[in-house]
């Protein structure tokens, strides 16, 4: 387990830590099928499918529709690529922040946004690590006090975060932290993984099931017995391959490729993802089913940009033994960036300024994330990574230009660019601009 004090932890009740409180945000039906008042306690999604959190019997709303998420600014709505659109007081929007008496309209069905006058005390984690996981920030603490009672469960757990924002790390302290924790935890990385053998991998095959099955094999699946299972990547996972995982995951029996006995196994399954699940249910990418049996306890990372006071915390922690402490003006500096990288980016950052000093890795900081370079094409870099590293230079020259093109003037940026605003301004904070 976790040191003496998180052992004491697991016995007594999470607290709520003083002056640390949020208006609760509710939602009232204007019109359409949707329940009288809804109040958000946490991360919710919107849709017409029967299971997700807030229901709406309109055919005109997509299944899985929109995602609601009360943050410390309030709540936010961001669309799951609904085929009708989400709109915020008559706006067509991909993401936005919810004013108290906002109208929002999805489909033909209006609802009426809303704050409780009262604030409620927040449950927060008194610590400011949780296993191997660092942060004190109002997100973080959050978190980990969602991930200690999720800990206390045999239930799938479904992590979900930008790249770097350390999914795993959040797996292993879920297993740290439960009843299995002296038992294994194997990972399963459904992205590195060809289509042709990932179902031998995760259930294990006989001899002589393909070639170059010399002898029998057990899968991820059982050699997790009695512990827990790490689906990494699973939004990777071939729609082949989906009904297979959908079928382990409510009978908890494995069959090997080539053979016919079913093998009962006894495992705790957490899966985790960089993609939105839910927007490729809505393209048909990933089955819905199989997407709200992973999700029953789900949780999500935020990126190092929402959490900036988190970074003096976490350039220290990266310091090797020994080290010299990075100065005051570098730590406000670092506390600026956007770190699209997230917390992998910085740490990789500090052991370069270590190694050749703070303005040289400052300024290889700076030439990678001009908007004039592009990424390199590294055959040692994950296929993923650099994906998201070229998207991100996307994201970055488009917002550059259209700044350029419209003079600072968001509004018209917003207009062209047919996104909210408040994106544009999510965008801009993103890449420093």
């Amino acid at each position: 387990m976790a040191d003496d004090l998180e052992t004491e932890l697991l016995s007594g009740p999470m607290g709520a830590l003083p002056g640390a409180t949020r208006n609760r945000p509710h939602l009232r039906g204007r019109s359409g099928d949707v329940g009288t008042d809804v109040v958000l306690e946490g991360r919710a999604l919107l849709g017409s499918a029967p299971d997700v959190d807030v229901p709406v019997d309109d055919p005109s709303v997509s299944r899985i529709h929109c995602e609601l998420d009360p943050r410390e600014d309030g709540l936010w709505v961001r669309d799951l690529g609904s085929l009708n659109g989400t709109f915020v007081e008559g706006v067509l929007v991909r993401e936005a922040r919810l004013e108290d008496g906002a109208t929002l309209r999805v489909g033909t069905t209006e609802l009426a946004v809303g704050y409780d006058p009262n604030p409620t005390p927040l449950q927060l984690w008194p610590l400011e690590r949780f296993g191997p996981l660092l942060g004190r920030s109002v997100p973080m603490r959050e978190l980990f006090a969602r991930l200690h009672r999720f800990a206390q469960s045999d239930e799938t757990v479904l992590v979900q975060g930008e790249t770097g924002t350390g999914k795993e790390l959040a797996a292993r302290a879920i297993h740290d932290m439960s009843a299995r924790h002296e038992a294994p935890f194997v990972v399963l990385d459904s992205g590195a993984i060809p289509e042709s053998l990932i179902e031998a991998e995760l259930f294990g095959h006989a001899r002589g099931a393909f070639t170059g099955a010399h002898a029998d094999r057990v899968g991820a699946a059982e050699a997790a017995h009695g512990g827990t299972l790490f689906l990494d990547e699973v939004g990777e996972l071939p729609l082949s391959m989906q009904p297979k995982l959908l079928r382990f995951l409510e009978s908890r029996t494995v069959r090997r490729v080539g053979e016919t006995a079913q093998r009962r196994v006894d495992v705790r399954v957490v899966a985790a993802t960089h993609r939105d699940l839910r927007d490729m249910v809505n393209r048909g990418a990933f089955r819905e089913d199989l997407y709200f049996r992973l999700a029953v306890l789900p949780a999500t990372l935020p990126p190092l940009r929402e959490r900036a006071e988190d970074v003096p915390l976490l350039a220290s922690h990266f310091l090797p033994k020994g080290a010299s402490p990075l100065s005051g003006e570098l730590v406000a500096e670092l506390s600026r960036r956007p770190w699209e990288g997230n917390v992998r980016e910085l740490r990789n950052f500090v052991a370069r300024a270590v190694a050749l000093g703070p303005d040289e890795a400052l300024g290889m900081m700076e030439g990678s994330s001009r908007a004039g370079a592009m990424p390199g094409v590294d055959l040692d870099v994950p296929f993923k990574e650099l994906r998201e590293a070229w998207v991100s230079h996307l994201e970055r020259a488009y917002l550059t230009a259209m700044l350029a093109r419209h003079g600072g003037n968001v509004t018209a940026v917003a207009q062209e660019a047919r996104i909210d605003r408040t994106y544009v301004h999510r965008l801009m904070k993103k890449h420093g601009l």
